[in-house]
């Protein structure tokens, strides 16, 4: 990876913890229509609605909370007590609150690369919330730049290299999700480091294989650092 000269990081379950905070909130949610519905349909009905939600809403926590209220007009047949609604609210004003809890190594990683590379935060989301967890997590000093997409695709990351002023073939992306960080910086001709986590959102969930000289797999975020360097 000589010719690399901008590192991107995904931040939600790259850099932090974010999905169990989710399943958390999912599981609360379930609780609240227990009466209804099993657990295991409730959640599957709020995943159709975040589904069905994403082109109007996006991601992050308060396209979450919108669904939890759809979902529960839907399985209620719109006569559930208002006292739920709040309660769903609640349960996303919790995640809003939430700590930001740095995975191990990730600063150090950052100090190791930073000076030698242009650092870029580039993450979807809810751009108040991910800045709000960007500026909790102390991490902000080590970015050249920030970028807090609607989405991404390939169109979306070739928008970012531009602005950039970076060829694909100089820009590598580092990210939990294979589907949104990995398969479109290939599409584009750049490279891609995939660090799983132990927790993935469903939408996020692929099974393919992946066959790229430009594409690796690093058991750890520390271990990137035996690709780059």
């Amino acid at each position: 990876m000589k010719k690399i000269k901008v590192i991107a990081f995904d931040a939600d379950d790259t850099l932090w913890i974010n999905e169990p905070y989710f399943r958390e909130a999912e599981e609360k949610f379930s609780n609240l229509l227990e009466d209804f519905l099993p657990h295991h349909s409730v959640q599957k009905e709020l995943f159709k609605t975040e589904m069905d939600n994403l082109d109007l809403y996006g991601y992050g926590v308060k396209s979450f909370i919108l669904s939890m209220i759809e979902t529960i007009g839907r399985i209620t047949n719109n006569n559930a007590d208002i006292k739920l609604v709040n309660k769903a609210v609640d349960l996303g004003r919790e995640l809003l609150k939430k700590p930001v809890i740095l995975l191990d190594g990730v600063e150090d990683v950052l100090k190791k690369l930073n000076g030698s590379y242009r650092l870029v935060m580039a993450t979807k989301g809810d751009l108040l919330d991910q800045e709000r967890k960007l500026i909790k997590s102390g991490l902000e000093k080590h970015f050249h730049h920030i970028e807090i997409m609607s989405d991404k695709k390939p169109s979306d990351f070739a928008k970012l290299l531009k602005h950039l002023d970076c060829r694909p073939e100089d820009f590598l992306m580092i990210g939990n999700s294979v589907k949104s960080d990995i398969m479109p910086v290939l599409e584009l001709g750049g490279y891609a480091i995939h660090v799983p986590y132990h927790t993935t959102w469903a939408y996020e969930k692929v099974d393919i294989k992946i066959d790229d000289p430009k594409f690796f797999e690093a058991e750890t975020i520390e271990h990137i650092i035996d690709f780059i360097l």
